[in-house]
């Protein structure tokens, strides 16, 4: 079964990891990505116009019931829950999970509900353990579990928390999660494409 939806989570060092992994995706990547980088709730549409310098794919911040397409990366705004329904986006102003909002918990655990083992969780380097949970519940669903190696990670807390209490499919050091999504997501679905030089 392919692939069709990536949720990424991420606090503490997170802008730099994601430059790296977006950067190394191709413009012919076939599944859609969803990422929750916790951030001041005042900040602006800035992280999502940095990291299109860095990458061939679409980046913008999510609007409310947006369509989810293929090759295109989606930011959780600045104090919204990013939720994934079944083909599209919502945005919610619950109160925090795990002092955040956005939470990567709300975004890993909407992701199992929806896409369940056409999805891949991955997380990334953190200071706390939102994302755990969320973690567990999309392994539980039959999807796809990958933390960065924490020897890899400007602050280790989160992936150590998700290695301690979640039976993950794959700990890999930030240089090789995209190369691992390349390979899960375009075997699945016969696709095929090329790393991104940028």
């Amino acid at each position: 079964m392919a692939y069709e939806l990536i949720a990424i989570g991420t606090s503490l060092g997170g802008l730099s990891a994601l430059k790296t992994l977006l950067g190394y995706l191709p413009k012919e990547f076939p599944a859609a990505l969803a990422v929750v980088q916790h951030r001041h709730r005042e900040s602006d549409e800035v992280l999502s116009s940095f990291l299109q310098q860095f990458t061939l794919l679409p980046v913008h911040e999510v609007e409310d019931k947006e369509q989810i397409q293929p090759g295109n990366v989606y930011f959780a705004p600045a104090d919204y829950h990013l939720l994934v329904e079944s083909g599209y986006f919502s945005l919610s102003i619950d109160e925090p999970v795990s002092y955040a909002r956005p939470s990567i918990d709300v975004l890993f655990e909407s992701t199992a509900d929806a896409y369940a083992e056409r999805a891949i969780g991955v997380l990334l380097t953190g200071a706390n353990q939102d994302g755990v949970q969320g973690l567990s519940i999309l392994k539980a669903r039959g999807g796809m579990t990958i933390v960065q190696d924490p020897d890899t990670a400007e602050s280790p807390t989160l992936p150590n928390a998700a290695i301690a209490n979640v039976a993950v499919d794959l700990i890999l050091p930030l240089s090789q999660i995209a190369p691992q999504l390349i390979q899960l997501c375009t075997s699945a679905g016969g696709y095929s494409c090329k790393p991104s030089l940028q």
